[in-house]
């Protein structure tokens, strides 16, 4: 699908322009000007908004209505969120933070989507402009951004989402592998879960009266901008190789690469029940199956979906 976006994103303008503070991968200031909302053949794609995950980035604006929420493991045993819009598109998403290396291959499985971040490594920006995405900026679309000023930067860039995706993407555009349906058979009961990466923790519990996964990241309950719970109605911990990239911060830790590519084990979390399970997404275009023990494709709960990327052990 060939999609037509703005003249700044044709022109492939992806630059990490900006200060010290903000790692010098987004601009506290650019020239605003307005862009027309992206468009494509078979309707508008998949909306990828890459997250900051601090604790002053939270809470997060627009969390709430994303369809698939990826967590994974960035510098220094921190973590950042990606935001996948396709069945609701909300006003604002933010804080708006860089895209890192295995964003890219995370992705290629949807289908020529748009990806909002606030810059990248110099490095890394060839792959960007290389890749099956369109990339949007504050550089690229200013006026498609914002910063708000009851934040201190950079934790306080936000996305003007529903001036770019003026309509749904709709459940189609999610070619994810992901299937909506009964729960599998069996599975143990399993009130909380919890997993560790070297400096974030998230916790997810389950509660009746959400039909949901309570979220709380670093022992903090997670909240919308609005003061809602966070409640997906599917948490799955998908366990994947987590290894060093070519890539460093501007301190010199490394930037981990997450390998959502392969097979392996996952523990699907719904209904208060887990289930084991095994993943599998042979090549980047793929979409990631999952199936029971003995074959059978795992059906999901209708609702917000997390993945939550773990090493595998």
């Amino acid at each position: 699908m060939a999609v037509v976006a703005a003249a700044g994103l044709a022109a492939g303008c992806t630059g990490t322009g900006g200060s010290p503070a903000d790692d010098g991968r987004g601009s506290p200031s650019s020239p605003v000007r307005q862009e027309p909302p992206v468009t494509g053949e078979d309707g508008p794609p998949v909306l990828a908004v890459k997250l900051d995950n601090a604790r002053t980035a939270r809470p997060h604006t627009g969390l709430e209505d994303a369809d698939v929420v990826y967590v994974e493991q960035v510098e220094g045993g921190l973590s950042r969120l990606m935001a996948v819009y396709a069945t609701r598109v909300p006003e604002s998403v933010g804080p708006v933070r860089s895209a890192r290396e295995s964003d890219l291959e995370l992705l290629r499985q949807f289908e020529q989507p748009v990806l909002a971040f606030s810059g990248a490594q110099s490095k890394l920006l060839p792959e960007i402009e290389s890749a099956p995405l369109t990339p949007l900026t504050p550089e690229s679309a200013a006026g498609m951004y914002v910063r708000r000023a009851d934040r201190a930067a950079p934790h306080n860039l936000y996305l003007r989402s529903a001036r770019l995706l003026p309509e749904e993407p709709g459940r189609d555009a999610l070619t994810t592998g992901f299937r909506q349906g009964p729960p599998p058979a069996g599975g143990r009961p399993e009130p909380t879960r919890t997993v560790d990466y070297p400096s974030a923790r998230f916790t997810f519990t389950w509660s009746d009266d959400r039909d949901g996964w309570l979220v709380a990241m670093d022992g903090t309950p997670a909240t919308t901008a609005r003061g809602g719970p966070l409640a997906p109605a599917t948490v799955v911990v998908q366990y994947v190789t987590v290894r060093p990239s070519d890539y460093r911060d501007f301190l010199g830790n490394n930037t981990p690469y997450t390998e959502t590519t392969g097979s392996g084990r996952a523990t699907v979390l719904r209904d208060g029940r887990a289930h084991d399970v095994d993943w599998s997404r042979p090549a980047p275009e793929d979409g990631t199956t999952f199936t029971t023990d003995g074959g059978e494709p795992v059906n999901f709960a209708p609702g917000q979906v997390w993945v939550v990327y773990a090493a595998a052990p």
